[in-house]
């Protein structure tokens, strides 16, 4: 699903415009971002969890060259999906 076929479902659902959908489908994603930035967590109760995990720097290949770099340390975000939602794909 594209995040243009979600402004259209939750536009037709919520009776709104696709721009006000969109409006505060993107003020929702900056927020998270935002959020996550500053080294929140982000939870929606029974959906899921996104959260900030630190990479430990390590050895890889350059597949193009076979040669050996050292890649850095860095943050990187997660998601964690909650009860309702495993149960619910399952």
């Amino acid at each position: 699903m594209t995040k243009d076929q979600i402004i259209e479902a939750v536009s037709a659902k919520c009776n709104l415009s696709k721009k006000q959908t969109d409006e505060v489908l993107e003020s929702v994603l900056d927020n998270i971002t935002k959020a996550l930035q500053k080294g929140d967590k982000v939870a929606f109760t029974g959906f899921g969890a996104f959260v900030i995990s630190n990479r430990k720097a390590r050895k890889g290949v350059n597949p193009k060259t076979g040669a050996k770099i050292n890649i850095p340390a860095m943050k990187v975000p997660k998601f964690r999906a909650g009860k309702a939602l495993k149960e619910a794909v399952r």
